[in-house]
């Protein structure tokens, strides 16, 4: 079979030609050409075996499925409930996946070249009333598989690339090719994590990993259970609701009434999902204390003591403390094996927040930082922060065995029956607040056979070398301040660009009115351009500062040249 284009359609370029990558050599004789970055092309399929021909439109990317059977058919006329499990539509919907798949390979592709954008930054008015072709509108009747392919590559495109090495903005970043692959196959097996019988191989790799992942915390091997949660806030919600369980476990069955005035304790650093849970569990935020820190970000823990101490002589019951490795903004680690001294002699539940954080587990070199998470209660841990799992995936670990469970069962007896044909232990679903539970195990196992656990330790070292490069660079650079002067800890470096305009300026209000201004100005021309992306934010007293963080072991020292340069020329007229 030999493609050729309709006249006046221009030819497909070299660099989007799947054939030249050796992309083709496995699809159907049927099916044609792979993704084009180019514009709307017309191709003529000469079918040689049945002598037909079908003229098609390949839109934009060139995805064009002509399935011959007895008659041509081909995207531009066919809709959803042609594909399968309409009857002999085996070709269509195979042809149909394909060019899905060439439209995310050429994503994929595209998210590891430099001289790509790492956005293409529209405002919402401008993506509400629509983009060439591409509209969020929902029709009344069924469009086109041409127009669904045209909508999955137009989403991608007006979307932010965050597996991009030049993508700083957020503490989960990268496209590990082994976890897309998991999360492709979750997606195709498409089942619920409640249940051993609808569930069985996804249910024991969770045991698995979590088995797995508490030896790494440090804890023996009769301690420990866990589940897999929608996110790190969910899972420090857990760690607040099975405490509050252990020490008034009436409240499970009579609600706030069976509780006396609770304390929890947490840094001025940490998460705001602390806050966020207490309010969502009905302890209300004003029972969280807030706790001081050093100036490089740790909760200090004397002053843990006298908040505990003066909670309790206000009435209060202190219960639990919330420790965090790896803070969101600083990077910082708070002391674990002393704040576990406090928890153990005010008998206080001891929670570590490691979402962030807990990526250095997997390293030898930097492990050392969470020294004393072994004595914790529970433990949370983000595998799509640090070890670039594709989110969601994220875990809490309770050291205790079955509290979970007691904390939560309710034995819904239309899924949980105890006469089953197996081991009933199996079916994990009672120990999670939800219900359906998406299959977030998977890509995380596959890329742990994949990598290793060393391979995992050698990521995380490599986003701490960048971050030590960064930090090198600014101090050498006197266009730039650093947020704090000590070597970054995790992967976060904080730090001010200051302009040409500021730099004689005195510190005073005026100048740190005018330094509020600039970093949010950078980062606009930044997304407008679509060159690089980092964050900001302003910090207690601090204004607006820039907030690089690296997960991405993708990310290069040239990558951090760009940034600043990019940085530098975008803020020189500020």
């Amino acid at each position: 079979m030999d493609w050729f284009p309709v006249q006046g359609a221009p030819p497909p370029s070299a660099e989007c030609d799947g054939s030249e990558n050796g992309w083709m050599d496995d699809l159907p004789a049927d099916f044609g050409k792979i993704y084009s970055t180019g514009d709307h092309q017309g191709l003529v399929r000469v079918d040689e075996d049945r002598q037909k021909t079908c003229v098609c439109l390949c839109v934009c990317v060139c995805v064009c499925v002509c399935v011959c059977v007895c008659v041509c058919v081909c995207v531009c006329v066919c809709v959803c409930v042609d594909l399968l499990p309409a009857d002999g539509a085996e070709d269509l919907t195979r042809g149909f996946l394909q060019e899905i798949l060439n439209i995310l390979l050429g994503f994929i592709c595209k998210s590891n070249q430099r001289n790509s954008k790492v956005l293409d930054f529209h405002h919402p008015h401008q993506l509400k009333d629509g983009l060439e072709g591409f509209s969020l509108d929902l029709p009344e009747h069924a469009e086109t598989l041409e127009q669904i392919l045209v909508d999955c590559r137009d989403t991608l495109k007006y979307g932010v690339s965050t597996g991009h090495p030049r993508f700083f903005n957020q503490l989960s970043s990268g496209l590990d090719v082994i976890g897309v692959a998991g999360e492709w196959l979750t997606s195709t097996a498409n089942t619920n994590m409640f249940t051993y019988e609808v569930s069985p191989v996804f249910i024991l790799m969770e045991e698995v990993l979590l088995k797995k992942m508490q030896s790494i915390v440090g804890w023996s091997e009769d301690e420990g259970d866990g589940i897999f949660c929608p996110g790190g806030t969910i899972s420090n919600l857990y760690s607040i609701l099975v405490a509050r369980y252990r020490v008034c476990p009436e409240v499970k069955t009579k609600g706030m009434g069976a509780l006396p005035p609770l304390a929890l304790f947490t840094s001025e650093h940490s998460h705001y999902s602390v806050k966020k849970s207490a309010a969502v569990l009905g302890l209300g935020s004003e029972s969280v204390m807030v706790v001081t820190c050093d100036e490089r970000g740790k909760m200090i823990p004397a002053e843990l003591e006298s908040s505990i101490l003066a909670a309790k002589s206000k009435g209060l019951l202190p219960f639990y403390v919330n420790a965090t490795a790896g803070t969101t903004v600083y990077g910082a680690f708070d002391p674990l094996a002393a704040i576990a001294d406090i928890c153990h002699t005010h008998r206080l539940w001891m929670h570590v927040d490691a979402a962030w954080g807990g990526g250095l587990l997997m390293s030898d070199r930097h492990r050392r930082k969470l020294q004393g998470i072994e004595r914790a209660c529970s433990v949370t841990w983000n595998p799509h922060k640090m070890m670039c799992v594709p989110l969601q995936c994220s875990v809490i670990l309770v050291k205790k065995p079955g509290l979970l469970q007691e904390c939560n069962k309710l034995g819904a007896e239309y899924l949980f029956q105890t006469d089953k044909p197996y081991d009933v232990n199996y079916d994990t679903g009672d120990k999670s607040i939800q219900c359906g539970r998406h299959v977030d195990v998977f890509k995380l196992w596959l890329m742990w056979k994949a990598k290793g656990s060393d391979g995992f330790g050698s990521q995380v070292n490599k986003c701490l070398e960048n971050a030590e490069y960064l930090y090198d660079q600014l101090k050498r650079n006197s266009d730039f301040q650093l947020v704090f002067k000590h070597k970054p800890e995790h992967s976060n470096v904080c730090f001010w660009y200051i302009p040409p305009s500021l730099r004689a300026l005195q510190p005073g209000p005026d100048r740190d009115r005018r330094l509020h201004e600039v970093a949010p100005q950078i980062k606009g021309r930044m997304m407008e351009k679509g060159s690089v992306l980092i964050g900001y934010q302003p910090f207690g007293d601090k204004v607006n500062f820039f907030r690089c963080v690296f997960s991405n072991p993708a990310t290069q020292p040239e990558d951090i040249d760009f940034l600043l340069n990019e940085i530098i020329t975008l803020g020189a007229d500020l």
